[in-house]
């Protein structure tokens, strides 16, 4: 079951749209989803859905909504592509992490205290990241995160889990960016990085020219584990 609902911020001074996907039983615990620069698109959508089959409640925020309510962008169509690139450098990432928070908090509410984690792709990806660093999110994973490297000194404060899947041929993650986040983040004992060779940003999309399966395949299996083990699953 899905539904669209309100999330008041943090300083509750406004309210913000967030697409919620149900698991047919209780929840096991609740993932937030955290969307690319497309909006809460069908994608974004969908990766809810599937979370809500593995027994997860799945919610994702409209994180762009004090710029314009409602994106939804289609990366393959190539004015839309610049449009989101647009919305993304208006973007107030620290905003977008506390509206982060403000969802977890929710979840955690609507659980009844459940365990809460987080997965997020491309933008949403660094957003994990620092989804990992500044929130209580029990567990966090981040798929082709960019911008990583301005963000290490941030590391020390990261308490749980967290992955980063990595495309070595990341269009906007070049090679020298990837190495910094190998030498800041290898060592860490609370992360895992996964590189996937060959392969672009957005390769594990669930729409569109971008994804590629076997990869995608691979990258949510170790997602799908890493939240079993780390949000209570059976």
């Amino acid at each position: 079951m899905s539904e669209n609902i309100s999330i008041s911020t943090l300083s509750g001074d406004g309210d913000f749209k967030a697409y919620v996907a149900r698991p047919a039983d209780e929840p096991k615990a609740a993932i937030v989803v955290i969307q690319e620069i497309f909006g809460v698109n069908a994608g974004i959508r969908r990766k809810c859905d599937k979370l809500a089959e593995q027994g997860y409640l799945a919610v994702a925020p409209d994180l762009f909504w004090r710029m314009q309510p409602g994106i939804e962008l289609d990366p393959d169509i190539e004015p839309e592509m610049q449009e989101a690139l647009d919305w993304m450098g208006k973007f107030d990432q620290d905003e977008g992490v506390r509206d982060i928070e403000a969802t977890i908090k929710w979840a955690r509410e609507e659980t009844g205290g459940k365990k809460v984690g987080a997965v997020g792709y491309c933008l949403g990806g660094r957003l994990a990241y620092m989804t990992a660093a500044r929130t209580d999110s029990d567990a966090t994973v981040g798929y082709y995160a960019v911008g990583v490297d301005e963000l290490l000194r941030e590391k020390d404060a990261i308490a749980n889990p967290l992955i980063l899947h990595i495309p070595t041929e990341d269009g906007f993650v070049d090679k020298e960016t990837q190495k910094k986040m190998h030498e800041g983040l290898d060592s860490h004992p609370k992360v895992t990085l996964y590189d996937y060779e060959g392969m672009d940003h957005g390769f594990a999309t669930e729409f569109g020219q971008r994804r590629n399966e076997e990869n995608a395949d691979l990258a949510d299996k170790r997602t799908a584990e890493f939240f079993e083990k780390h949000l209570g699953g059976k």
